[in-house]
């Protein structure tokens, strides 16, 4: 036996056991819409039941039957109970509907011996509000192709019956009534169905969109975090070379091409994991572990080891002693790193320094040169120097980070970060 119940579909035909978990993240409209197609013909169909037994059973005139009226009264109040029952708990509601229209098509043909001469005419007898409820209870369990003939039968045993019983007027009033109820009713059921699937439609081409628009930019994270590293290592490197900020054979030189080569091959070795297995290529772009997350590093030490890679810049630090997650710790490391580096670059022989602060949960680093500055307006969408190693570094750990300057006035820029989450 299935862990599920089986459970009818938004047309009414029975879809087999599933997983109701499932179903409503697959298709949520079809799921709500098959609830209330579930419930509403049930208590339909329950109440009806209950509240006909009493009228039908008040007015026991000639030619009413009696014995007749109180078994058949008794069968469809004891029948009112079991389908809800079928259809609710048991989701059987095609078999249930078949029983229910069996039952009134008998009732339907037996007027004359159940409902007195004096309360059939005017549509208003327990008949024939029993034969509505199962024409608009069908309506909304079967699919059109088999609730329509099924309200056409009911209003023609109505007919039938009330013919026999002697009144063609209500014959023909009500056979026409349930006609249209049928028709209203399928109509109404259809409506709600097909706008029901468009949802489902809907939501799964969104869903779609969505998945199509997170794998894009998880990988438009890790391009941008590879750029990063390229411009902050090798690009870098290139360029103080060619400004002939390196004299000689110099061991620095030799220090930052190997850091750089191991770089390049992380690089390569991240897009290769990321090629063999496309599912790893949505994580972390600073391939942090989630135990880096909360694991502090001195951020006072990384910068004094960042200066000291840096000892052909004329440079002044204030550092304050501070703990900061490790991957606020790389960002802001290589976005002063960044920053020192377009002073060699853009500012030669500029005078810098570094100030490290710390105000409650705000950390704040400074980097502060007497360059001749520029207007950051002016800067190229194409450079990656602020853009990306700055700004976009101290966005990936929810930073900010500031740039002061103009041309004649030097540089002023500003990383902060706040632990307040």
């Amino acid at each position: 036996m299935s862990a599920f119940p089986a459970t009818a579909t938004a047309d009414g035909t029975p879809a087999g056991p599933v997983d109701p978990a499932a179903d409503t993240a697959e298709m949520p409209a079809a799921s709500a819409l098959g609830w209330v197609y579930t419930v509403f013909p049930a208590l339909l169909r329950l109440t009806c039941g209950l509240a006909c037994a009493v009228p039908a059973l008040a007015v026991r005139t000639p030619p009413v039957r009696t014995p007749l009226l109180v078994a058949v009264v008794c069968l469809l109040t004891v029948w009112s109970v079991l389908f809800a029952v079928l259809v609710v708990r048991w989701r059987r509601p095609a078999p249930a509907i078949a029983v229910d229209l069996l039952l009134t098509v008998g009732t339907c043909l037996l007027i004359r011996d159940l409902v007195a001469t004096e309360v059939l005419p005017g549509e208003v007898s327990w008949v024939a509000i029993q034969s509505s409820t199962s024409v608009i209870v069908a309506q909304f369990v079967l699919p059109a192709t088999r609730s329509v003939p099924a309200g056409l039968l009911v209003a023609a045993a109505y007919g039938i019956g009330a013919h026999l019983a002697g009144d063609d007027v209500e014959a023909v009033g009500h056979a026409i009534t349930l006609a249209v109820q049928t028709g209203s009713a399928a109509a109404l059921a259809g409506v709600a169905r097909r706008s029901s699937r468009l949802a489902d439609a809907a939501f799964a081409a969104y869903q779609e969109t969505a998945r199509a628009a997170l794998t894009a930019r998880a990988a438009r994270a890790a391009e941008r975090q590879q750029n990063r590293d390229l411009h902050d290592t090798v690009l870098s490197t290139l360029t103080v070379v060619g400004l002939g900020a390196v004299a000689g054979r110099s061991p620095l030189l030799r220090e930052r091409a190997a850091a750089d080569l191991r770089t390049l091959a992380a690089l390569a070795g991240s897009r290769s994991t990321a090629d063999t297995d496309p599912a790893d290529g949505a994580g972390p772009a600073d391939g942090a572990g989630p135990t880096d997350e909360v694991r502090l590093v001195a951020l006072d030490e990384r910068l004094r080891a960042l200066l000291g890679r840096l000892p052909e810049l004329r440079v002044g630090a204030e550092l304050e002693p501070c703990a900061v997650p490790a991957p606020v710790a790389e960002a802001v490391t290589h976005s002063t790193g960044e920053a020192l580096s377009n002073v060699l670059r853009h500012a030669p022989g500029a005078t810098a320094s570094v100030r490290l602060r710390r105000d409650g949960d705000t950390v704040a680093v400074e980097v502060v040169d007497d360059g001749p500055g520029f207007d950051p307006a002016t800067v190229p969408r194409h450079r990656y120097g602020l853009r990306e190693s700055v700004h976009g570094r101290m966005a990936t750990v929810s930073g900010l980070a500031e740039v002061d300057s103009a041309p004649g006035r030097g540089t002023r820029i500003r990383l902060e970060w706040s632990d307040v989450h």
